[in-house]
């Protein structure tokens, strides 16, 4: 059956760079093996299905996947499929939101007036931070020479990300991971995969990231929305940064996927936002 398709590219305005979500608009009816087969065959690093929501506070029900796995949230999904849903004209912002339906619950999004040009943001639904269990293992996985500023940790946004701040960029940008053994390490202990952050040194708070997560088949996510909402999670605990502050994140650059990522830490929570871009607009048989 042909189903209206678009492929957005997240975290970015200019086409071919951040990271690509494929978006089917019209998920109703197809199954679970289905959306995942379809997941595994775009082998992007999430592809999300739009439903009708069973919630009625909701606009719509997503479904986000890995080529592995379905995830209960992820961020450039979220923001990518708003994207998609507010160009087709099948949701429509109320009170400058949308409110979307997902694994964790409700998540709103934030729609500006101009939205095509200032991009849409969410709040992180939650998070969660504990001491990254097995560290010998964990240091081991990352063969990485870069000193870390303090032990990982793992924080659950929904997915649970394992974040470690090093002390210097240029060794994020050089970083060189043992994807078997990252992998080996996540499914040990049930998190999502690993991001990595370093301050840039440009006075404003900005940072370079990575992630990765060879478990659910993403060997190096190009720009993570869950993982650079991880990370701000990760920054207000320890201190690096505060209520009422915002700062801008690096990410893809070292894979030529250049974004960048809006961070802003309010009263009411961790807002992550950024641009779109919609790349392929069309239909798709299922």
């Amino acid at each position: 059956m042909p189903r209206p398709f678009k492929q957005v590219d997240v975290f970015t305005s200019v086409p071919m760079k951040g990271n690509p979500v494929a978006v089917v608009m019209d998920g109703a009816g197809l199954s679970d093996a289905q959306m995942q087969q379809f997941a595994n065959w775009t082998n992007l690093s999430e592809t999300t299905f739009i439903l009708p929501p069973s919630d009625p506070a909701a606009d719509y029900h997503l479904r986000i996947f890995t080529p592995k796995i379905e995830l209960p949230f992820a961020g450039h999904p979220t923001l990518g499929s708003a994207h998609a849903a507010l160009d087709a004209g099948i949701a429509t912002p109320k009170g400058g939101k949308l409110t979307m339906q997902c694994g964790v619950g409700l998540v709103d999004i934030a729609v500006p007036d101009d939205w095509r040009r200032e991009g849409l943001s969410f709040r992180l639904p939650q998070h969660k931070m504990w001491a990254a269990p097995d560290p010998k293992a964990l240091i081991d996985a990352m063969r990485s020479h870069g000193q870390l500023k303090a032990d990982p940790s793992v924080v659950d946004v929904g997915p649970h990300w394992v974040i470690a701040e090093f002390t210097n960029a240029a060794d994020v940008s050089a970083f060189a991971p043992n994807l078997p053994a990252l992998a080996d390490y996540d499914r040990a202990h049930g998190t999502t995969g690993l991001t990595i952050f370093a301050e840039t040194g440009d006075g404003k708070g900005g940072i370079i990231v990575r992630s990765y997560a060879p478990l659910d088949g993403i060997a190096e996510d190009p720009v993570c929305g869950s993982g650079n909402g991880s990370v701000a999670a990760y920054r207000l605990e320890t201190g690096s940064v505060a209520r009422r502050q915002s700062y801008v994140a690096s990410q893809g650059r070292e894979i030529g996927r250049d974004g960048i990522i809006r961070v802003r830490i309010a009263e009411d929570g961790i807002h992550i936002g950024g641009n779109s871009v919609t790349c392929v607009d069309g239909m798709v048989t299922l």
